[in-house]
This record gives structure tokens, sequence and C-alpha cells, in this order.
């Protein structure tokens, strides 16, 4: 009888980011990812959300290490974050490693790590997990799909990938591993990405991106052209790049990450480039509209990035206007929509041009849509398949494809996070849950949590009624007040008669509060919420946040 494996998912099962989850074999653990998620409208003040790090914390003795599929923030965001509580290596492509190092450095936690670097192909011991990873294509270059070879059998996790046949960098998918490994020991499970399976057909090759942004140089070669694309995406930096030369402009990057990003794929000689292309952006204004390409961040409409105090006519150096083109070429992560949708605006209110994914093809996904999806399981054929990376839609969506392919419906289960599954010999069952709530992240503020947030909520969308008193508790009087002050629930100048009729009808509230013997501070502010609540929402139909303050002589 062969040891059982058991798998928890931490994150990224309904929702797209916070991609986290853990294998157990022999009393270990092996973390697959952890990234993070970029905060939804209704969370306000919230600059990121983290997988829940309990149970890794509870289990840290336990953990062996971590595999990085990718560098994007939603595999990788969260190590800088789950580093400051444990220590623990990370093993992945150089590029891979290169993207977090970044933030890890930034954080001041390289000495809780190593960074140990694999090759495509390469079969590693961690612990006791005999892991392979396996080259697969991207958004992001040398993002790998994970092997793991178990007694339970070969567990496959997909990573997110695509099957492009014409890659930029001719680093496919390495369909012929996978097809071989399922012809000789077979695939016992598998675990793959969800993000696209409603999407029919093929996903476009990036290389296809390639020619339309060649096309907009050509047709826009007497303007200023900035483009936009996630710093990440070196092949799409790689050729924009390699249009702007084309057409004999200089380049200049915009944002940091950018920045960042570009010189590690220099230095990874993963671009070629000469230092003689790029300029400056304070050097920006020596070029004429036509001799210079800025590449920039900001793809996703977040507030602070180059192209959005750009939209704003708040970047230090330049102002767009009738002579710029933009070129968007990206694709909104679900609920960026609004931001991106702003800074186009902005932008075109400049009286700039602006170039989206909505009316040109100058993006393409690196997520496999659904006929590339069944070509996968057609090669693999697993004995048992769980959809993972994706909103709940998308993962049903997935496992109805895989039974669509010969799948057996009841060996297609469909987790989410917190979620604990064990592999056996009688096969895979959910066993347990463990705790996968959000992780709120507020500056420099660790968890918030859901009540501070519920609260900001309320105050974003009914305001907040302050109701301040002083009373003479031992004779029964009122000494100031009732005074109420508001802020967002009715515009005070133009309410006076409401607000004294509020004031009124809580003092009487109060004054028979204290002829029936309550004299407690807490007792007195019970009385004064329930009042100011009652009216408000019998004359306004709202429900502000009420505070009441209530001091005694």
């Amino acid at each position: 009888m062969a040891a059982s494996v058991r798998i928890y998912f931490l994150g990224g099962l309904g929702e797209i980011g916070r991609n986290c989850m853990v294998l157990e074999q022999d009393n270990k653990l092996l973390l697959i990812d952890c990234g993070l998620m970029f905060p939804d409208a209704d969370m306000h003040g919230i600059d990121l959300v983290l997988p829940d790090f309990t149970f890794l914390i509870e289990n840290k003795d336990r953990i062996v290490g971590c595999v990085a599929t990718h560098g994007h923030e939603d595999h990788v965001g969260g190590l800088q974050f789950l580093l400051r509580e444990l220590e623990f290596p990370i093993y992945g492509s150089a590029v891979t490693l290169g993207l977090a190092r970044n933030r890890i450095e930034e954080a001041g936690l390289l000495k809780n790590t190593s960074l140990v670097t694999v090759r495509d192909g390469e079969r590693v011991n961690i612990g006791p997990f005999d892991v392979e990873f396996l080259p697969v294509t991207h958004s992001v270059p040398h993002a790998h799909a994970i092997i793991v070879h178990t007694p339970q059998g070969v567990i496959v996790h997909s990573g997110d990938f695509k099957l492009d046949l014409t890659p930029v960098d001719n680093r496919r998918t390495d369909l012929a591993r996978l097809g071989e490994l399922a012809s000789t020991v077979g695939i016992r499970l598998l675990m793959c990405d969800s993000t696209n399976a409603e999407e029919h057909g093929h996903a476009p090759s990036e290389k296809s991106v390639g020619a339309v942004l060649r096309q907009l140089f050509y047709e826009h070669r007497d303007r200023r052209i900035i483009t936009a694309s996630f710093a990440s995406h070196i092949h799409r930096v790689q050729q924009v790049i390699e249009a702007a030369l084309d057409h004999g402009r200089k380049v200049c990057l915009m944002g940091r990450s950018m920045q960042k990003n570009i010189a590690l794929a220099i230095d990874l000689k993963l671009i070629d480039v000469p230092a003689s292309a790029f300029v400056d952006v304070e050097h920006v204004h020596d070029y004429a509209p036509e001799d210079i390409c800025i590449i920039s961040t900001g793809s996703q409409g977040e507030p602070m990035s180059a192209l959005s105090l750009l939209s704003r006519g708040e970047s230090r150096w330049f102002k767009v206007g009738e002579d710029d083109t933009i070129i968007l070429s990206s694709h909104a992560i679900p609920g960026n929509e609004g931001n991106v949708n702003r800074v186009i605006d902005g932008l075109m209110r400049s009286g700039a041009k602006v170039v989206h994914s909505g009316i040109a093809d100058v993006h393409a996904t690196g997520h496999a849509q659904a006929d590339e999806l069944k070509t996968y399981h057609s090669i693999l054929r697993p004995e048992w398949f769980v959809p993972v990376h994706g909103e709940f839609r998308h993962m049903r969506a997935h496992a109805e494809l895989a039974v669509v392919m010969g799948a057996d419906k009841d060996k297609v289960l469909q987790a989410t996070d917190g979620d604990v599954l064990e592999l056996s010999d009688d096969g895979l069952a959910f066993v347990d849950k463990v705790p996968a709530s959000y992780l709120f992240v507020d500056g420099i503020v660790g968890d918030v949590g859901q009540g501070v947030l519920r609260d900001r909520r309320v105050l974003a969308e009914e305001g907040v009624v302050v109701i301040v008193a002083t009373v003479d508790a031992a004779n029964h009087k009122v000494i100031t007040g009732p005074e109420v002050i508001t802020r967002g629930w009715v515009y005070a100048p133009e309410a006076d008669s409401l607000l004294d009729e509020a004031e009124a009808h809580i003092e009487k509230q109060l004054v028979k509060a204290l002829d029936d013997g309550i004299n407690d501070i807490d007792g007195l502010e019970r009385v004064v919420r329930k009042a100011a609540g009652k009216f408000v929402s019998d004359r306004t139909k709202r429900r502000p946040m009420i505070v009441p303050v209530v001091m005694t002589t």
C-alpha cells in the first residue's frame, strides 16, 4: 500500500490571483507558487490581497521549499510577505527567480531564502519530493509546468500555459514529454489552468501581435508612440523595441518595474539590444515625435503608474497631446476594467489617439483556450482531474470540457480555496478544510481584517453620523448636545432642519434613559446609537455608520 499524498489549496480557485497550493508527502510540505491578487473596487484602501498563511505558519517546520511556475505577481508576488514569517528555498527558472528576487530584495528578505535556479527538463529532489520542471509557453519567458513523481503516481500541475506553435523565443510547451509520461507511467492527477476555458478556439500566437505592432508603427510613423504593457511581458516589450528600432526610433522605458525587468532580460540575454538604443526619460524632449518610442507601465490603470499620471496630466516628465499615439498592448484583468477605461478616457481628452485590444489585435493571451485545453487533455488522459486557476465559472467550464474529452465524470473534482484533497490507493477525495480567507494588505499595515473593510464599505456607501453629548448622570440631565456631526450622510448646510429634528429626537431618548436609571457610558451610548439609527433609517432610508460619544460630568 503506497503512502498517500495530500493537496492543500490556499488560493487561486475561485478568483484571478492568489495562486497558492501545497503538496504533502511523508509529513513534508512543498509549496507551489505564492501569489497575490489586486483588490476589487469595493476593497476600499486595500493595496493587495494575499492567501491566508495560517496553515503554512502553523506547519513551518515541515516546509521543504517552494517551486515557482513563473514570475507573474499572481504566482510569486506573495513570497515577499510569506518570507517575513518563514524561511525556505525557492526553485524556478532564472527569469522566474529574477522577477521574484526584485520584490524580495526590496523587502530586505533575501537572507530568509535561497534561490535555486533550475533548467528546462531538470528533475530535482526537494525533501521527499521528486520534481520535474517542464517548459511551457506563457506570457512571461521560461515558465514551467510542475511534474511531481509521487508514491501515488505522477501529479501534473500545468502552470499557466498556452500551445503557441510560433513563440517569440521558440520555446514551446513540451507536449512530447507529457505524452511520454502519459503513455508510459500514466498521469494519476492533473491540475490545469482554467483561465480561458470558456473561450473557444486557439489563443493567437504572440508573434501575431508583433506584426500588428509593426503595422501600427508604420501607420503612425509621424507621431510619438507610447506603448503600455505588463512589465513582466518581456517578449511583448521585445517586439515593441524591435518595431521601434526598425523605424529608427530611440526607446525610453518609463516606470521602475519596466526598467528593472528589461535590465534583467538584457542581463539574461533574452533581449539583445544595444545600450545606445535607450534614452532616459528626462531627455524625451530632445527628440522629435517620430524619433522616440516610450514603453510605459500602467496597462492596468494603476493610479500611480506612469501611464495613469500621463492620463491625468500629472507626469513630471511630459504631457501627451495631439501628436501622440498610445498603444495599450494588454487586456484588463477582471476587476480593473474601470481603471483602464478611465486612463483611456483621460488620454483621449488630452487629444491623443489610443489603440487598445478592443479595436486592434495588440494583445494575445498567455492562457490556453478551449481547443488547446482539449488537445492537452487528449495527450495526458489523466485518471483524476482538478481544474485550477480561475474564477468558479472558468473551472466549471474546464470540468465540463474534461468530461467531453472522455474523463470519468466521477473523477473530475471541482475544488475551492481551503479544500484539502488526498490521493491514495482508493483514489482522490475531499478530506479536510484549512483557512483560506483573504489577507488584506493596506500600506505598511498587515491584515486589516474583514471588520475594517466592512466599516470602510459603510463609510464609502452610506457615510458617518457622529453624535456628541455630555450628561449629568447623577441629576438625570443633558448638559450639552446632543450635537449631530455628519459626513457623507446629508449635506449639512442644506439639512439644518433635519439635523435639528435628529438632535431633538436623540435628546428625548437620552433623557428618558437617564430617568430610567441608565447612567453608565456604554448603556447611554447604546441608547444614542439606537435612537440615531432608527431616525436616520426612517427619514432617509439609509444606514450610515453611527458613532455615539457620550461624556459624563
